[in-house]
């Protein structure tokens, strides 16, 4: 076995057991790449940058939370471009192969994030989604959630609308949906620097085959994912983590095709027995271990790991080092179950994601924040704009509120998206791809709000950012009233 091939496994048992599927976290002992040798500094010549186009509202990056801002945005009444590095929208929902769309409902089986997630999901046919029926959410029933449970659809016993989908759809609806809203997409442009002027963000240079270039616009909506855009132009932000977490790590997801996951399936529910030999036979021959997902379609596999601590994903030798490791996780997991799995005698790889499964980088440092602290008050904050599931049946659903998309204090910007204010405990959930359309579909409404007010983003009217989501589908509670204080007695 070579060196690559000898992870420090990380037990993450316990910790998330009811939430993924089996895997390993880990760290590598060596490194495929050797270390650089770059000294010194080059001096860029200064040049005039030529502006590609002007609009109301900037959106830099075309994932879940990207695709819904601008979509938001548009609809609105908002003149919009839609910036995107690659060739495609939905990021991680896509060419992150994340085509696990996590949980929507609560533990009642009431769909709570809403709005854009229902327009983008009517928009499939039946075979583009699996998932359990609508009469079925929120179902006890044992033997619905032990079946649904092996399907990414049942958590804690309750069955919950978390389909899993087909991201050659979901690219291609999201697409049309921009278009149609009259979004002006521009892909295969790498956002390099936000432009800042007396403290507030007024565009971006970008840089992409036609050079480098300027999009400028009056309120920049940073959805890259890991706040590359506030934290370039001074903004406060976060990047604490838990070493080990999977909610912290990284890894290139995978598909094998050509498999039965039925009997896969029902080895796995069936033979528990056979099942851990099976597992711990796995880890034997290679070091560290993944068990695979169920997808939209019976005959392809998804293996979302195996999950690697360690690394960040801000640094490139890093990037590719995760990259070279799971490249080679793909071809000995299918040689693996290949040989020694039920339903996979004919399996064969399918595809590599072509975007690296980043879950964590910086998180912003907003006028507001996502605390642990919450989960247990159930309260409609004031500022709510959109509700997330909770994690476990013994919390309510979470208020998700406005001021956690806003900078305390750089102007002209918002974010959505996994790098909103919140504590690293409830970014395991906030960055799922739901959350990132609910905090997406929020920046991009309060965005054109922003424009039309002619205020800065901070100074948006709530009840009027709240009237304009509840339009567009969102689910939003009313605050709380405050108890009055009992009269004087005169």
């Amino acid at each position: 076995m070579s060196n690559y091939e000898k992870p420090k496994v990380i037990s993450i048992e316990g910790k998330t057991a009811d939430r993924f599927l089996g895997s390993d976290v880990f760290e590598a002992d060596s490194r495929a790449l050797p270390p650089r040798n770059g000294t010194g500094t080059h001096q860029e010549p200064a040049r005039d940058v030529p502006v590609y186009h002007r609009c109301d509202v900037l959106v830099v990056g075309g994932g879940p939370s990207g695709t819904a801002a601008a979509y938001a945005a548009a609809r609105a009444g908002a003149d919009v471009v839609l910036l995107e590095r690659y060739n495609h929208l939905g990021g991680l929902s896509t060419g992150g192969l994340v085509i696990w769309i996590d949980r929507m409902t609560d533990w009642e089986g009431r769909q709570v994030i809403r709005g854009f997630a229902e327009d983008v999901l009517n928009r499939f046919q039946k075979e583009e989604v699996a998932g359990p029926e609508r009469e079925h959410w929120g179902s006890r029933d044992p033997e619905l959630a032990a079946h649904w449970g092996l399907r990414t659809a049942a958590f804690h016993g309750i069955v919950s609308w978390s389909p899993t989908i087909d991201p050659e759809r979901l690219k291609i609806v999201s697409q049309e949906m921009m278009l149609e809203a009259g979004v002006r997409l521009v892909f295969h442009s790498w956002a390099a620097l936000p432009i800042v002027e007396d403290g507030r963000v007024t565009g971006v240079i970008f840089e992409s085959k036609s050079g480098r270039q300027a999009l400028m616009a009056k309120v920049v909506v940073d959805a890259t994912g890991d706040g590359d855009i506030f934290a370039r132009a001074g903004a406060e932000f976060e990047n604490d983590i838990e070493e080990g977490d999977v909610h912290h790590s990284m890894n290139t997801a995978f598909m094998l095709a050509g498999v039965d996951m039925t009997r896969w399936l029902d080895f796995r529910r069936y033979e528990p027995e056979q099942f851990a030999a099976f597992t711990r036979k796995g880890r034997e021959a290679l070091g560290f271990f993944q068990t695979p997902y169920v997808s939209w379609r019976n005959n392809i596999a998804l293996f979302l790991g195996p999950r690697q601590s360690g690394l960040s994903a801000l640094d490139v030798d890093d990037m590719t080092e995760v990259e070279i490791r799971s490249h080679r996780f793909m071809l000995r997991h299918c040689e693996f179950f290949k040989t020694h799995a039920p339903g996979f005698e004919n399996a064969y790889m399918l595809q590599s994601a072509p975007q690296l499964g980043v879950r964590h980088t910086q998180r912003l440092k907003g006028v507001a924040r996502i605390e642990r602290a919450q989960w247990g008050a159930g309260v409609p904050l004031p500022d709510e704009i959109g509700v997330s599931p909770s994690v476990s049946p013994k919390f309510p659903v979470i208020s998700v509120p406005y001021g956690s998309l806003v900078p305390r204090k750089l102007d002209g910007l918002l974010a959505c998206g996994r790098h909103v204010s919140c504590d690293a405990n409830s970014h395991g959930f906030m960055r799922e791809i739901p959350q990132c359309w609910l905090t997406g579909q929020a920046a991009g409404a309060a965005a054109a709000l922003a424009v039309k007010s002619d205020v800065q983003p901070r100074a948006v009217d709530i009840a009027a950012l709240r009237k304009i989501l509840r339009a567009q589908g969102v689910f939003i509670r009313e605050p709380v009233a405050a108890t009055p204080e009992p009269a004087a007695v005169s």
